[in-house]
């Protein structure tokens, strides 16, 4: 069933807004293949311009959303160039029904992470 979508946004919980600048790519999970599928980088608003996936490119299977956290967190002065406690943050998700909108967002910090099926 076509006309669903997969969406994302990010949040900076440690410095209470929108997480702009952030890069984001969308992987189709197979067993232990993965096959980058989109890349994008958040607005001003840390949303995607559009959506990842939506409509006829948008299927039923599992994904994976791999946030570049670590950019982005060097990049506003939370971290260092040594090595990170969080780099990149994967998410794997499953779609079951295509025809959904699936909102993933990722809420970070430099030590912490939480996500959620969103809306």
């Amino acid at each position: 069933m076509a006309g669903g979508r997969l969406t994302t946004h990010v949040l900076d919980t440690a410095r209470g807004k929108p997480a702009a600048g952030v890069t984001i790519a969308l992987y189709r999970v197979s067993g232990n293949s993965h096959r980058k599928i989109a890349e994008t980088v958040t607005n001003a608003d840390g949303r995607t311009d559009a959506p990842m996936l939506a409509g006829e490119t948008f299927s039923e299977g599992t994904y994976e959303l791999v946030f570049h956290a670590g950019e982005y967190l060097r990049a506003t002065g939370q971290a260092g160039e040594g090595v990170l406690f969080l780099d990149q943050i994967p998410i794997r998700f499953g779609v079951p029904d295509a025809g959904q909108h699936y909102h993933v967002p990722l809420l970070i910090s430099p030590f912490a992470y939480s996500t959620y099926r969103g809306s």
